[in-house]
């Protein structure tokens, strides 16, 4: 079976653990590998590896990424995890799972940056780099041999070498035939992980697991499928595709699809962001409005700043607010035109908000907006254009907030 040294890239003999020219147990078999060509890159547990880097008496500490007692862990390291601590989790649960944590607010503008050094890394080896966050992506090095003089595994182990020596962070890759197969491999072997999965295997694989194991089926699509019958992924693989369809619709055959390790999608290096949001968990519940509403005008211009600097506008402006008994509520309006004006995304919310805000007490608060248009090219305004556009300027006396110069209007 093919295989190669992790660290020094050498080719290994039949049946070697360890690498003969450098003594790495870091290498990897697989009967496809010089074959594949789709991968999925995930930094492991990126904020906590940055202040690590930078803070090297963390190193063997418990870390966790997050503020206050009523926020939520943006992220924990791998010696906090083995406590329990997970993503999303609050922060008083975090703090009471592993109390010794040392606790680090997050620099989101420095793991911006960071995360920007390891995707320059990833377009040196190809072009064909789709992003699904700050700390991950997809790539396809299909065709590159020639180019690096080498295959797409070899290539990708180079890189995560280039990675922990350039800018002193681990990642974790998953290799496969589709993006679907890939993002799973990822997360086989973290942190520092490279994990090959074909396909050939991929329905064995799958068979035991849970439908819930499939992106995109969460805890209600889990429950309608066992409702059905559809408990592990081996149920679906035995249901006929089109029984499948029928039942679910084109759910159905993304799920028939998927559940054989089939996936058509390609790697878009344009992935379009579906929606740019902003929001802020309380150190105590609020439930005056005037509070709330301030609140929601900070939201809005980090929102508005957003959508500038992504050159977009949207139609769509969606309020988020958690009650203080964990209760999600999400309210949405459409505006007669996109938007990427703080006063308008704040006009829109603050008339959602006025329906919500009847003394109910809130932990959370967030503003969202989505349904894009880009922004079109600008034409030099008439003295007539500017006095209307003036006419239709929203007062901003009854927020209380200073206008928001400067901007191009939507």
């Amino acid at each position: 079976m093919t295989g190669f040294c992790r660290d020094c890239l050498q080719d290994l003999p039949d049946r070697a653990i360890r690498c003969p020219g450098c003594g790495s147990p870091r290498v990897v078999r697989h009967a496809e590998i010089d074959r594949l060509a789709i991968a999925h890159v995930d930094c492991d547990a990126f904020y906590a590896a940055v202040e690590k880097r930078d803070d090297p008496s963390l190193n063997d500490k418990p870390v966790i990424i997050g503020g206050g007692r009523r926020g939520v862990v943006a992220t924990a390291c791998y010696i906090a995890r083995t406590f329990g601590v997970k993503s999303a989790m609050p922060m008083f649960e975090a703090r009471r799972l592993c109390p010794h944590a040392t606790i680090v607010p997050p620099d989101m503008a420095k793991y911006v940056r960071v995360g920007r050094e390891v995707r320059a890394l990833m377009l040196d080896l190809t072009p064909l780099v789709e992003p699904l966050s700050i700390d991950e992506a997809f790539l396809d090095l299909s065709g590159t041999e020639r180019l690096h003089g080498r295959s797409p595994a070899r290539s990708l182990a180079r890189f995560a070498r280039a990675v922990e020596d350039e800018i002193g962070i681990t990642v974790s890759i998953g290799l496969s035939e589709n993006k679907f197969l890939a993002k799973l491999a990822s997360d086989l072997d973290k942190p520092r992980g490279f994990s090959v999965l074909g396909q050939r295997e991929a329905a064995a694989f799958l068979a035991p697991k849970p439908v819930t194991f499939i992106w995109g089926v969460g805890k209600q699509m889990g429950t309608a499928l066992a409702h059905e019958g559809f408990r592990t992924i081996a149920d679906l693989q035995r249901a006929d595709e089109t029984d499948l369809m029928r039942r679910f619709g084109t759910e159905g055959l993304r799920l028939a699809r998927l559940a054989r390790g089939i996936d058509a999608r390609e790697v878009s290096p344009e992935r379009e962001t579906k929606s740019v949001s902003a929001e802020t968990t309380f150190e105590t519940d609020i439930a005056a409005f005037r509070t709330l509403e301030r609140r929601l005008w900070g939201l809005s211009e980090k929102v508005s700043a957003r959508l500038k600097a992504k050159e977009i506008a949207g139609a769509t402006i969606t309020l988020k607010l958690k009650t203080a008994d964990f209760r999600l509520r999400t309210r949405a309006r459409s505006l007669a035109a996109p938007t990427q004006l703080a006063a308008k995304i704040f006009a829109a919310g603050r008339e959602l908000l006025a329906r919500e805000a009847q003394g109910t007490r809130f932990r959370l608060i967030g503003i969202g907006v989505s349904a894009w248009a880009r922004r079109p090219t600008p034409t030099r305004p008439t003295s007539s254009t500017r006095r209307a556009s003036a006419a239709r300027r929203p007062s901003m006396r009854s927020t209380g907030c200073a206008r928001n110069s400067g901007a191009m209007r939507w």
